[in-house]
């Protein structure tokens, strides 16, 4: 898990500026990520509506008054390049043998 959004900050156009709970701080273009998507993401191609951004700081996210909000890991992720790795879990369970598999 990576760290959480603890600040956002409007650049313009689609551009903000995210702050992280690991003091990381970056800035992403979002135009590819809202123009064109439809659904839920229209309202956010309005740039009035877009600036309208919030931290959702029990989420650890960004989110719009529309309630649209981006996964905190992609955010990371998106600005400082590192890639997103499932972690293994360690309560994996060995498959049953055939005298304990259920009916």
């Amino acid at each position: 898990m990576f760290p959480r959004v603890k600040q956002v900050r409007y650049l313009g156009e689609y551009r903000l500026e995210l702050s992280f709970t690991d003091d990381t701080k970056g800035e992403f273009d979002f135009r590819e990520r809202v123009v064109g998507r439809g659904g839920v993401f229209t309202p956010l191609e309005d740039t009035d509506f877009f600036k309208q951004v919030q931290v959702d700081h029990e989420a650890g996210t960004i989110v719009w008054p529309n309630e649209v909000d981006f996964c905190p890991d992609v955010l990371y992720s998106l600005v400082t390049g590192k890639p997103i790795r499932a972690e293994r879990r360690a309560d994996v369970h060995e498959p049953l043998t055939p005298a304990l598999r259920p009916c």
